[in-house]
């Protein structure tokens, strides 16, 4: 089991990983060794997941999700399958960490008396100087 939070804990079952060749440096290494992984988490069809934890993170996901609700995650930065493997079980887990984060909620406020003032006077001044724009041309 992987911990994501105290609440969440995702099987290692639902997770699927291939290896895949990575672009990129790696010298004559790059063309024969498969250190890329491809991580693959089944959002819509997690039993792990709470119903508006799925709904932020298929929102969240972006391209990363394909049509079936398969969330993609594709690790190439270093140069050893297995540090390929932490990265992306470690944006994995921040991704969902994420979604389970709600909005705080807003709570409406009122302007206070002062800057209803200021922004009549502000208007006022600019009243004038428009209407000190204002006369006939003069044709000399």
């Amino acid at each position: 089991m992987i911990q994501v939070t105290n609440s969440i804990a995702i099987d290692e079952a639902e997770l699927q990983e291939s290896f895949i060749r990575a672009s990129g440096p790696g010298g004559q290494n790059v063309n024969k060794v498969e250190t890329a992984v491809q991580l693959r988490f089944d959002v819509r069809n997690s039993p792990s997941l709470p119903d508006y934890v799925k709904e932020k993170l298929e929102r969240l996901a972006g391209r990363r999700l394909t049509n079936d609700g398969v969330l993609v995650i594709t690790a190439q930065r270093f140069r050893m399958q297995e540090r390929n493997r932490e990265d992306a079980l470690a944006r994995l887990v921040e991704l969902i960490r994420q979604a389970t984060e709600r909005p705080k909620p807003r709570r409406p406020t009122r302007p206070t008396l002062a800057s209803k003032k200021r922004r009549l006077e502000a208007k006022g001044r600019r009243s004038e100087i428009k209407k000190g724009r204002g006369g006939k041309p003069s044709y000399d």
